[in-house]
């Protein structure tokens, strides 16, 4: 066997061990303790560039304080209302897990396809801002490749043509 077919066949085998250790849920993590409002706050981004934040201003000491920064979602009718409306739009979503459903506050988790990565998710209608604040962070790796990012204006897009 040429090095170049040797080398092939190698990669090919480590593709298929790493695609196998995911699907074992090597990937997932651990879902975060510290989910949910405290002090009218989400969890502060992460440390490192795989999150998202409507409150990123409110943790001045947080490195990733700029790059996480993201628009709060607007309401649509009141926010009881807004948040069913999100709720609507994770539950008909592709990789998307409701696990936490209140009134005012959503946590979810999205799973990646082939990796099984999991995503923590979080929305809760602030009544003093007037809008949904969110958050959506990795919970393993140094960066998402702008996945969180991409997931919060795809729910913005989704929300602002729900009727």
């Amino acid at each position: 066997m040429t090095k170049s077919r040797w080398a092939l066949v190698t990669i090919g085998v480590l593709l298929v061990a790493v695609g196998c250790t995911g699907q074992a849920g090597f990937f997932a993590g651990t879902e975060p303790a510290d989910l949910g409002v405290r002090d009218g706050r989400l969890k502060a981004p992460s440390n490192t560039d795989n999150s998202v934040t409507s409150q990123a201003a409110l943790f001045p000491d947080s490195p990733q304080r700029e790059a996480a920064a993201i628009a709060p979602l607007a309401l649509r009718g009141s926010g009881l209302a807004t948040i069913a409306r999100i709720a609507a739009i994770v539950e008909g979503t592709d990789g998307a897990k409701l696990i936490r459903s209140g009134p005012d506050y959503l946590y979810a988790q999205y799973t990646s396809r082939v990796m099984r990565f999991v995503d923590d998710v979080e929305f809760w209608y602030d009544p003093q801002t007037q809008v949904v604040q969110v958050r959506s962070a990795s919970r393993l790796g140094k960066s998402d490749l702008g996945v969180n990012r991409r997931r919060i204006e795809s729910i913005r897009t989704a929300l602002a043509a729900r009727p």
